[in-house]
């Protein structure tokens, strides 16, 4: 099955952009973004903290099967409502580095929308090792699940 969430992983390149288009108007995209009911819901994490607004922050908590908490956190340096965010992201108590994430919304008809996602990374190693991950797929289910959880708001 083709993943609806493409990922482009140019060689050599510390980046990957991220792209989905949604069977949703924009607003409603961008709201499962920024309010933390809908953000728990679609990724399954706990938000502890999410201050929408530039030098705002954001932590969130997940717990894997084994029960083991694993916090990821964040500043976001710029917000422009359903157009734009920007922010760092971290997984705390992990290899990887902070990463920068650009994420930019667009209508696309009064009832679809598009998301690209360009995350940078500190080295293309780490880039390298983080598409080792189920990366792809995780984030594709993760989309689904923003979808179908959004479309009946």
């Amino acid at each position: 099955m083709e993943l609806k969430t493409k990922i482009n992983a140019d060689d050599n390149k510390q980046e990957l952009v991220i792209i989905r288009e949604f069977d949703l108007p924009l607003e409603l995209l961008f709201k499962a973004y920024v309010e933390p009911e809908i953000v728990e819901q679609w990724m399954g994490t706990k938000v502890l903290k999410l201050e929408n607004k530039r030098h705002g922050s954001y932590q969130f908590e997940t717990t894997d099967p084994k029960g083991n908490k694993h916090l990821f956190n964040g500043v976001i340096h710029e917000f422009s409502l359903n157009q734009k965010i920007t922010r760092t992201f971290e997984m705390e108590n992990t290899p990887f580095a902070v990463q920068l994430e650009f994420l930019e919304f667009e209508k696309l008809t009064d009832n679809t929308s598009k998301l690209s996602i360009h995350i940078i990374y500190k080295s293309v190693a780490l880039r390298d090792q983080m598409l080792q991950l189920p990366f792809a797929q995780g984030i594709n289910m993760a989309h689904n699940r923003l979808e179908s959880i959004v479309s009946k708001l």
